[in-house]
């Protein structure tokens, strides 16, 4: 079984294969996120990216997402979610600009179209 944790930790270790391969296998054990449970997890960036992640894949399946997510803050230093943004600057700023709402307001940076593939 798939966890938001897993995700999460490979959105925060760059791994971006890993994070396309493992959001495939939890969105389709887990086709209903409201009722997610909330990771058991003291680490804010972790918790951070779960629920920027949740809330990420209900928006895209038009879903509420799981109610824990909403009181998760922002981090206090942004992370860029793809490791080319650190020496690209068209790529940085295009994820800088235009990443996916819930993303964004944790302080998460990926492009538009972040694990559309997946």
């Amino acid at each position: 079984m798939v966890t938001i944790e897993q995700l999460a930790e490979a959105a925060l270790d760059g791994k971006s294969l890993l994070l396309r391969s493992l959001t495939q296998d939890f969105l389709r054990e887990y086709p209903s996120l409201n009722e997610y449970p909330k990771p058991l997890t003291n680490d804010l960036r972790l918790l951070a990216a779960a629920a920027s992640l949740v809330e990420f894949f209900a928006l895209r399946l038009r879903q509420a997402p799981p109610p824990w997510a909403k009181d998760v803050g922002a981090l206090p230093e942004p992370i860029h979610l793809l490791k080319a943004a650190a020496n690209m600057r068209r790529l940085r700023e295009l994820c800088e600009t235009e990443a996916p709402e819930p993303l964004l307001k944790r302080g998460f940076y990926a492009p538009p179209n972040f694990l559309e593939f997946a």
